[in-house]
Formats: structure tokens, C-alpha cells, sequence
């Protein structure tokens, strides 16, 4: 049977982003994934951590162990493009490129089909869930991931305003720790005109919001980079006979490292105590959409730029992480590996934007990558 054509993992592509599912609703999109490698004959494939699904290739048990995660789920933006294969989702639509992620992961799938691993075993995980931080964590803690206990990680990710095809990977922190703080206060309420009578937590609040403010470090050159963004805050009612009782403040939280991330909700809950200690205030925090650093191994970004090298792909050594989270992260805080960018042109809208679309003139150099980082260890 002759080889696939690239166009088929263009098509492919372009049906996921017609019918994109949000994060732990993927269910179309798990079973059309399924559909379409099968046909790429994988030793083993399998449903894991929910909507997720996991190829295997190869069977030797002695060997080293690698696998390359793509992310599959879209994001709750209502799409302005008008292309053919705009999405056919009201207000669903994948604006961070995870339907070429998956695109490139198939066509890596069609290339391991025609080679034999004969060391080792390589998995294909398509992940579920990444943007809320939720899939990678669904994942490991699946019964079947146990058994894997892979010796190498890797992942990429599309970057528009990079040129085109670019390789783009740095040592250490690649991408920022990212946390998301929730913290309410109840007081009580009380008439408006006797707020003596209630305990109004606004002030509070504010001076809560200032004091953060003075923790950031905002410069991402910086080791110690902490950026501390006010989400979201609500309070009270618009009932203007009424002196507040309860209020909401959401932060968003990012560091270079895990570490750091530590220190930084350490500081904030201890200036939460004192600012709340005589108020009469109750407050209570709690934490969501956790993403730890993407923390690139030395030796694994070595195979990376020379992977790149060899295809003769442009690289370039970033000299600070970026500032998103990408809960890959979470992976290589446990396993050897890195995450790598690709460039999606310095025209592309930026990701998250209304109107971006993924570039599939990157699907197969990406693919070609990944296949010989696979090649190196498991085919030689």
C-alpha cells in the first residue's frame, strides 16, 4: 500500500476544527481519532485518562520507553473566520491549534507504520483536557499509565509571530508555572446607611489586591518572574440600600518554576492572614487550573536541536521561558523530556484570537521531527 499523502492529514485536521469538543467533552473527537489511526496499526492502542487515547508501537519489553503527547481539546471562543472548514460549534472552536497537534501525532503514527521499533516501545498519547490543566493529571493517574513509565517525554507546541517551521526550545523552564487563586471573604451585611452595623470586606479586598500587587516580578528574564493578574472579582449586590457582606477576588498566578510558585502563594496567604487577622472577615482559598513548568531536561533539548539540525530546520535557543502554562508540564516535573515550539509565521493572530487558525504547512516538519528523535532510539 502506498504511503499517505500529506493532504489526508490536512483533511483530517480540518474536520477536527469543524467539530471541535471542549476540555473533558471530547468524545467525537476521541473516536474519530480512533477511526482515523487505526489504519495506521498500532501494536496496542487504547482509551485512557477518560477521552484520551494512547498508541503503542512496538513490543519489547527491555528497551527504552518514549513518549509524544499531542493535546486535543478546543476552547470556549466563538470563531469569526468563514473558511469551509470553519467550526460548526456555536461558541466552541480550537483558537490554540490542538486540532494540528493531533494532526501531526497521525501523521507521526503513519510514519512509525511503516518502520519497525526494534528497541523499546514508543507511545502516541493523545491528551485530553489541556487547557484546563485537568488531562495530564487524568492521564497519570490512570491504571494503565502505570505500567508505562516512559524514559523520555515530548511535546510541542505551534507559535505564531515565530517564522515559519523554526524550532524554538530552550534548557530548563521552557513554560511558566500558572496557578489560579480563588479567594472569598464573608463579612456581614447591613444597611447601607449603618455600615457599622455590618463588616463590608471591600476594603479589605482592595488592600489585598494592593499587597499583591508589590509581590510581582514581572520582567520574564528575570529567575525569580512572578506576574500576579487580577481574573475576575465580584461583590455584594447592585442593591444600593445594602453595605456588602461577601465578595470573590480570582487571581492568576505565574512563575518560572514550581518553586517559586510555592514562595509566591506562601506570600500571598500570609499577607491574606494579617490583612483579615482583627476584621472579622472569614476568608477562604482554594486552587484551580494548575499547570506546573514545562521543565526542559538538558539532554533531552540536545536531541531536540540536533533532530533539527539533522532535518535541517532552523533553531533557535529561547533565551526566557514563555508566560502561558501548558499542563505538559506536569510530565516533565516526573519524566525526563521537554516541550518544543514550532513557528506558525509571523503573520499568524495570536493564539487564543477569534480569528487564528492552525498552520498545516506544519504538520509534516513537525512530524519528521518527532520521528527522528523516535528513530535515534528505537530504530538504530
Amino acid at each position: 500500500m502506498p504511503p499517505p499523502s500529506t493532504s489526508l492529514f490536512t483533511q483530517f485536521r480540518r474536520e477536527l476544527h469543524q467539530f471541535p469538543e471542549v476540555s473533558g467533552q471530547e468524545v467525537q473527537t476521541q473516536q474519530r481519532i480512533k477511526t482515523f489511526v487505526g489504519r495506521f496499526h498500532p501494536d496496542a492502542l487504547y482509551e485512557i485518562g477518560g477521552t484520551g487515547l494512547l498508541l503503542q508501537y512496538g513490543t519489547d519489553t527491555t528497551g527504552p520507553v518514549t513518549l509524544i503527547r499531542a493535546d486535543t481539546d478546543a476552547l470556549p471562543i466563538q470563531e469569526v473566520n468563514t473558511f469551509a472548514h470553519r467550526s460548526q460549534v456555536v461558541g466552541v472552536s480550537h483558537k490554540c491549534g490542538h486540532d494540528g497537534h493531533t494532526a501531526i501525532l497521525a501523521r507521526l503514527a503513519a510514519l512509525l507504520s511503516e518502520k519497525s521499533i526494534n528497541s523499546g516501545k514508543v507511545y502516541l498519547l493523545f491528551q485530553p483536557a489541556e487547557e484546563t490543566g485537568q488531562g495530564a493529571l487524568a492521564v497519570i493517574n490512570d491504571p494503565l499509565f502505570a505500567a508505562i513509565q516512559p524514559n523520555r517525554v515530548f511535546a510541542l507546541h505551534n507559535l505564531p509571530g515565530y517564522e515559519q517551521g523554526v524550532i524554538v526550545c530552550k534548557r530548563g523552564p521552557f513554560t511558566a508555572s500558572v496557578l489560579s487563586m480563588i479567594i472569598t471573604f464573608t463579612g456581614k451585611v447591613s444597611h447601607s446607611a449603618e455600615p457599622e452595623k455590618g463588616i463590608n470586606p471591600a476594603y479589605v479586598m482592595a488592600e489585598f489586591m494592593l499587597k499583591s500587587k508589590t509581590l510581582q516580578i514581572p520582567d520574564p528574564a528575570s529567575d525569580d518572574f512572578t506576574l500576579i493578574t487580577p481574573v475576575h472579582t465580584m461583590m455584594g449586590e447592585k442593591s444600593y440600600g445594602i453595605s456588602a457582606g461577601y465578595g470573590e477576588v480570582h487571581l492568576t498566578l505565574r512563575t518560572r518554576t514550581a518553586r517559586t510558585m510555592e514562595f509566591l502563594t506562601n506570600q500571598l496567604e500570609s499577607a491574606l492572614a494579617e490583612l483579615t487577622a482583627i476584621s472579622g472577615i472569614d476568608t477562604q482559598t482554594t486552587y484551580t487550573e494548575s499547570f506546573f513548568a514545562n521543565e526542559n531536561d538538558p539532554e533531552a533539548f540536545e536531541q531536540i536541536k540536533q533532530s533539527a539540525q539533522r532535518l535541517g530546520f532552523p533553531f533557535f535557543e529561547k533565551p526566557d521561558p514563555f508566560k502561558w502554562g501548558e499542563d505538559f508540564g506536569l510530565f516533565t516535573q516526573r519524566y525526563p523530556g521537554a516541550m518544543f515550539g514550532i513557528g506558525a509565521g509571523t503573520a499568524s493572530p495570536a493564539l487564543h484570537n477569534d480569528d487564528y487558525d492552525f498552520n498545516d504547512e506544519l504538520i509534516e516538519p513537525a512530524a519528521q521531527l518527532f520521528f527522528d528523535l523516535i528513530s535515534r532510539i528505537h530504530m538504530d
